[in-house]
């Protein structure tokens, strides 16, 4: 078999979704119709309207955004499930100005805009609903670029603590939150 054959690649789709597409199961206060909102607010996303479907409880059982040339789709999840965060990544070309659109509706930020590796930034942040969002950026103009070495002992880096504290204390939302 040859390596991918069984993945469709984007020539191959005219759907207009990616040969991945991520699920965010949000749980907490306005439930996924806020995070849609968010999501619009934060990240210029566009909801398929044709695509909202609302299950037989009220609940949304399948929504999809648009971000940039992606798909996310989003479902309310039920109140006997588990907590499920979505780890998102999402390329942008302005992590200050994400975090800051973030921020103003309630997230938290984990790292703030930092050069990263490949000649690149990155920041982190939660939603209210206790996502996790990495954002890739262009590198930041005069910034060294930071080094890996593998094999030597060193403290923990910044980039790796934030992320590091953040999953360890991620937790549900609470009634009432987000």
């Amino acid at each position: 078999m040859t390596t991918g054959a069984l993945i469709r690649s984007d020539s191959d789709l005219s759907n207009g979704y990616g040969s991945l597409n991520a699920f965010a199961a949000v749980k907490g206060r306005g439930g996924a119709r806020a995070f849609i909102r968010f999501l619009t607010e934060v990240l210029d996303g566009r909801e398929t309207e044709e695509a909202h479907t609302v299950d037989t409880d009220g609940l949304l059982i399948h929504a999809e955004v648009r971000v940039g040339d992606s798909c996310l789709m989003v479902v309310d999840s039920k109140p006997d499930w588990a907590f499920t965060p979505a780890l998102l990544q999402v390329n942008v070309t302005d992590c200050d100005e994400v975090l800051r659109r973030a921020g103003d509706r309630g997230s938290r930020v984990i790292t703030s805009t930092t050069p990263f590796y490949g000649g690149s930034s990155l920041a982190r942040f939660a939603d209210p609903w206790h996502n996790v969002w990495w954002l890739f950026g262009p590198a930041i103009e005069g910034a060294p670029e930071p080094t890996w070495d593998p094999d030597a002992v060193a403290e923990e880096s910044t980039i790796h603590a934030t992320i590091c504290e953040a999953m360890r204390t991620l937790s549900p939302p609470t009634p009432g939150e987000a």
